[in-house]
């Protein structure tokens, strides 16, 4: 059986067992629809938030960067653990207390005034919108290896997937579907990762392997790792590079505060039954995440090192060290077939250099000393290096078959909370919250999938053209978040004289500045990004990178916020009371 056919019915299986999950589980009420009805189990409940959280770009991105930005790519896996490690104490179980729908629901009611409820709506829409794009991208670029099709191709059919089983389930729908990603999608991240690992150092735990001698060798992978990067024109892998020490910081400490804002993993906390339900869901969704998160780190290094020594097979700097484009292996030439890899002989040698011609000193020294006119891979985006991985060791096709479904199962269930939330927005907040309270229930229940379906297509149509790669796009949305929504809640939950007039100040001026910022400095979406852009470009206010703002943008919302709360009225006493129960916990009798 060729890999292709493999892929599919592999993928067709996981299919079919979501939205037969999706049938089984149809929404019939608006709690149903937004809450799962709260009926969820903790420990279902925190692996499903493990497999909402846990996006295509914590699976098939993450490592990309890890792999080819080296220990600065550490930026984003501390920071999104991180922030859902704030997003566990400081939220979750104040707002499951609280006992709303949504987060705009609470933001309404705690700051009382449907103004407060409308901008943190227009918030979790642009922040949502740009996370599902990321989510789109990583679906379009999965089903274009299985399918060997173009980008735009594999998109649609993503597309049409998530339509079918997110529109038709609900909140209860996705919460079951979620469960099933999640065991497909740690099994696709960690089977191969073992396999690697075992390939390359002999020891079966990546955690282990990274830090492990190669096979035959008393040379560590990382020292290896770090010499061949450097003789390749590249910086050593374990060192700062791609980015300043103030861009890592800014960016870590947006991805940390956004991922606590993220209003579509917060919606889960309100599905199980009680308050500490919530706090156990939380740690259940830890462990389940830090399954995946520990193993990224070695996913990236082992990837970087076997793509190089497929294209360096020998000794660097001779013929006999590189690859002829006639000998080159299937996986490349079905990458190619995306438009996602690209080759160009430069120098008609007929073998193939990969090298940092972006360093002028070593891309002298290359021409000089070997003949090379420029690396000749001209396209190589970070955002296949998870799924081409397995093919690349050379690991069996069912193991390539298998990551290929894991990396759809985490665009799928990622999209299909943000399409969730963008929905129950549009429906519960706005149109029953504001404009239509006299609504019926399956009205709403309707408006709510339409909104869905709407979602879908906008984001679909914007995948094609992202700002950049699946984590930056997802960067991106979470400094929106860490700059409107995240101080806001912080606000409400431990400053019980916030105002509605600090508040609304504050989601402004957080959100419009953290926009204004990536409109002037990275482009909108129809900017087509190929490459992460260089550390301190021209342009860049104080060299701050547009993906770390969001931090900026959320000292701007709290002090604004503070500022025009002393300048105004204190909030009436039984918003004050309100936010003491929500806080406080309630004493027996």
């Amino acid at each position: 059986m060729d890999q292709q056919t493999l892929s599919l019915l592999v993928v067709g299986a996981t299919f079919a067992l979501y939205i037969g999950i999706a049938i089984w589980a149809r929404a019939g009420s608006t709690s149903e629809f937004y809450v799962a009805g709260r009926g969820i189990n903790p420990i279902a409940n925190g692996m499903a938030t493990a497999a909402d959280w846990m996006s295509a770009a914590s699976f098939i991105s993450m490592a990309g960067l890890i792999a080819f930005l080296g220990f600065t790519g550490g930026a984003y896996l501390m920071g999104w653990t991180g922030g859902y490690v704030l997003m566990a104490l400081l939220l979750a179980p104040y707002l499951r207390k609280f006992g709303k729908f949504t987060v705009p629901e609470f933001i309404g009611d705690r700051f009382y005034s449907k103004t407060a409820r409308i901008i943190a709506v227009i918030s979790l829409i642009v922040m949502s919108v740009t996370y599902v794009i990321g989510q789109m991208r990583g679906v379009g670029i999965a089903f274009s290896n299985i399918l060997e099709v173009p980008l735009a191709t594999g998109l649609i059919a993503g597309m049409t997937v998530v339509f079918i089983y997110a529109v038709l389930g609900g909140m209860k729908g996705i919460t079951y579907t979620q469960i099933a990603q999640y065991v497909i999608m740690i099994f696709a991240y960690t089977v191969p990762a073992i396999f690697i690992a075992i390939t390359l150092t002999g020891n079966p735990v990546p955690q282990l392997g990274l830090g492990s001698t190669l096979q035959g060798t008393d040379t560590y992978l990382l020292e290896a790792l770090d010499q061949t990067m450097v003789d390749l024109g590249f910086h050593a892998y374990t060192e700062v590079g791609g980015m300043s020490m103030l861009n890592m910081f800014l960016l870590t400490l947006a991805l940390m505060i956004g991922t606590a804002g993220l209003p579509h993993v917060i919606i889960r906390f309100f599905t199980v039954p009680r308050v500490r339900d919530a706090r156990k869901s939380a740690g259940w969704a830890l462990v389940f995440i830090g399954i995946l998160y520990t193993t990224a780190p070695a996913v990236g290094a082992m990837a970087i090192w076997n793509l190089v020594n497929t294209v360096h097979p020998g000794e660097i700097g001779t013929e006999e060290g590189h690859l002829a484009h006639a000998d080159r292996p299937a996986w490349m030439e079905r990458w190619e077939q995306t438009g996602l890899l690209a080759f160009e002989d430069r120098n008609d040698d007929g073998v193939i250099q990969y090298y940092n011609d972006g360093n002028e000193e070593f891309a002298a020294f290359a021409e000089e000393e070997y003949g090379w006119e420029g690396s000749e891979i001209v396209t190589l985006d970070r955002d296949i290096m998870v799924l081409a991985n397995p093919e690349i060791a050379g690991l069996p096709g069912w193991v390539i078959a298998l990551v290929a479904a894991g990396g759809i199962a985490a665009a799928l269930s990622t999209a299909a909370g943000l399409l969730l939330a963008i929905a129950s927005a549009i429906s519960h907040d706005l149109l029953k919250g504001v404009f239509m309270p006299r609504i019926s229930e399956k009205r709403e229940l309707m408006a709510g999938r339409i909104a869905m379906g709407v979602a879908i297509l906008f984001a679909g149509y914007l995948g094609l053209n992202p700002p950049g790669f699946a984590a930056e796009v997802v960067a991106l949305a979470f400094g929106l978040a860490a700059a409107s929504l995240f101080p806001t809640l912080m606000m409400g939950i431990f400053m019980k004289k916030m105002n509605k007039e600090g508040a609304i100040a504050g989601m402004l001026v957080g959100l419009l500045t953290t926009l204004l910022y990536i409109f002037t400095y990275k482009g909108w979406f129809f900017f087509s990004g190929t490459a992460m852009l260089p550390d301190n470009p021209d342009g860049w206010l104080l060299g701050v990178n547009p993906t770390g703002f969001g931090a900026i943008g959320a000292v701007f919302n709290f002090v604004t916020a503070y500022i025009v709360m002393k300048l105004t009225k204190e909030p009436p006493k039984d918003i004050q009371d309100l936010v003491e129960s929500v806080r406080v916990p309630r004493t027996e009798g």
